[in-house]
């Protein structure tokens, strides 16, 4: 069967390859997006969950290009619930005739660069086979799921489901003794959910993460109209910022001020609630252990305030490392949950998981924990696992997974030198999970189209970074990253959640708004630090 021939294919169906397919289609390319889920959506098709929900304000985690569509859709609430976005996803897709360029229910296996004839040929699980001048990978950075493996899983009589994999039709817990495993951002927001349904609620923590009051609220119309009747400034403002959002990086430092001061500015960001509520008051938060301390013990003294049992509280706050440095989480009621009489906090780090058994969990402390299901909130294989579970050869067959045995390895988080043609939706060495995604999608999605177009317009076949510029990349992400507290916690950000991954600090932690303008000189001057050929295909007309 002769191959199906394209310009560009492009892999997922989430916010930055539904945003690839639109741009790349408007150049008058020939563009097949490739989905293994029977819709679009990406992230917010898999993780439904009771409690998902965005982290990010909704008029400011949506689509930024198309005015027309900024003014027609209206979200409904402060902090968007998963089916709100999966609504407003299928609406864009429906909006700009994406799904007639959308293969759904095709998973992706193989892609392999043929240097002959400058074509990327990508295979599916159902046999078929795609050949094409460009290849996009846009599977997003939370996508490959990390199911931990305990003793004796295949044991428990139970119902097992994963956070990222929850079923289209729920999981009634009514009457159940449910066991949550994980209390990173996905398990704060699903523990008061289920604690409503179920009989009882065992939480099993190793880490205590910091989390912030989310305040949310449903949004009313005078507020709606003011945002849409601002959006230009707001987005353009939001583009340039250090994290994709229309606020402006605090100047001054948290040394600086007064003990009162600075409380009174954490009380207020505490009463306004989102991620950035205390990390947002000052500018050295992340860059001062001193500073950061101030913030840290904030958010001590308000889960001390909210839990009443002294002991949990203790568990429930972090000791380990600084506000930040892992990712902060938002909530709606988690801390005040844990003062419900059927809802348990166990500590696995100083009494680890040892086994399932056939009706629960049996934890090193040789205690038994009755469920009838256990919900893993134990989150992804975060910015490279989608990519590596694909077999990916690039320029003399060499294989991604052996190009990045010791970490990952871009420039730009966009390409990766020996892998011609190949560009990433924010990938590692990207500003990516530290910033608004839909406007870090947009800048990728922008930046590859005017790389190809440009390439087109010159005569040339194929762009790939020069490993000097890259490793000069990789080091400067990598230096940013020590000269910030961020780099301080046991986070998925290094890997440490997936035993074997090198520990490697991912994210770029320089800001969008930086990052955006270091892209842009790129292009300018030339596609400075990428290698372009020229020239005919061999084989090709």
């Amino acid at each position: 069967m002769k191959p199906e021939e394209y310009d560009v294919v492009v892999v997922g169906a989430g916010f930055g390859g539904l945003y690839a397919l639109y741009r790349l289609r408007a150049m008058g390319l020939t563009v097949r997006l490739l989905e293994q889920a029977p819709t679009v959506g990406g992230t917010w098709y898999w993780n439904r969950y009771p409690g998902a929900r965005c982290d990010v304000e909704s008029v400011d985690y949506s689509f930024s290009f198309d005015d027309e569509l900024q003014q027609e859709w209206t979200w409904t609430e402060r902090f968007a619930t998963q089916p709100e976005i999966l609504r407003y996803v299928e609406h864009v897709a429906d909006r700009f005739d994406l799904r007639r360029d959308i293969d759904f229910d095709t998973r992706v296996d193989a892609a392999r660069y043929d240097d002959a004839t400058f074509r990327w040929h990508v295979g599916t699980a159902d046999g078929r086979a795609l050949v094409a001048r460009y290849c996009v990978m846009a599977m997003g950075n939370l996508s490959a799921v990390n199911l931990p493996g305990f003793e004796g899983i295949e044991d428990f009589q139970g119902r097992i489901v994963h956070t990222a994999r929850w079923p289209e039709e729920g999981v009634d817990v009514t009457g159940m003794r449910a066991g949550v495993i994980g209390t990173g951002s996905t398990g704060i927001q699903l523990v008061p959910r289920l604690a409503e349904q179920a009989r009882h609620v065992t939480v099993f923590q190793r880490t205590a993460n910091y989390s912030m009051p989310a305040r949310n609220r449903l949004l009313d119309e005078a507020e709606i109209a003011a945002v849409k009747a601002t959006y230009a400034d707001r987005r353009e403002t939001s583009r340039w910022s250090m994290t994709g959002l229309p606020v402006e990086a605090p100047a001054l430092s948290a040394l600086e001020v007064s003990d009162e001061e600075r409380r009174k500015a954490f009380d207020t960001g505490w009463r306004e609630g989102g991620a950035h509520a205390v990390l947002g008051q000052y500018a050295d938060m992340l860059q001062s252990l001193e500073a950061n301390a101030f913030g840290a013990d904030f958010v001590r003294e308000r889960i001390r305030e909210m839990v009443r049992d002294p002991q949990v509280a203790d568990r429930l706050c972090p000791s380990d490392h600084p506000l930040g440095a892992k990712r902060i989480c938002v909530d709606t009621d988690y801390y005040e949950t844990f003062n419900r009489d059927d809802v348990r906090l166990v500590d696995v780090r100083s009494a680890s998981i040892r086994r399932f058994t056939a009706h629960g969990i049996e934890t090193a402390d040789g205690e038994h924990h009755d469920l009838d299901v256990v919900a893993f909130a134990t989150g992804f294989d975060a910015m490279t696992g989608a990519l590596l579970a694909l077999d990916v050869h690039g320029r003399g067959g060499v294989s991604l997974r052996d190009a990045w045995a010791e970490g990952p390895r871009t420039h730009l988080g966009l390409a990766i030198a020996g892998f011609p043609n190949l560009f990433v939706v924010t990938g590692p060495g990207s500003p990516s999970v530290f910033t608004n995604m839909v406007l870090a999608v947009e800048q990728h999605g922008d930046w590859i189209a005017d790389c190809i177009a440009h390439l087109d317009a010159a005569g040339l076949v194929a762009i790939e970074p020069a490993v000097d510029a890259q490793e000069a990349w990789v080091s400067h992400v990598t230096e940013m990253a020590a000269a910030s507290l961020r780099s301080r916690g046991n986070s998925w950000y290094l890997g440490v959640n997936i035993p074997g991954k090198p520990r490697v600090f991912m994210p770029y932690v320089g800001g969008l708004g930086p990052y955006r303008a270091i892209c842009d000189a790129v292009a300018a001057d030339g596609y400075r630090g990428f290698l372009t050929s020229a020239g005919e295909p061999v084989g090709m007309a």
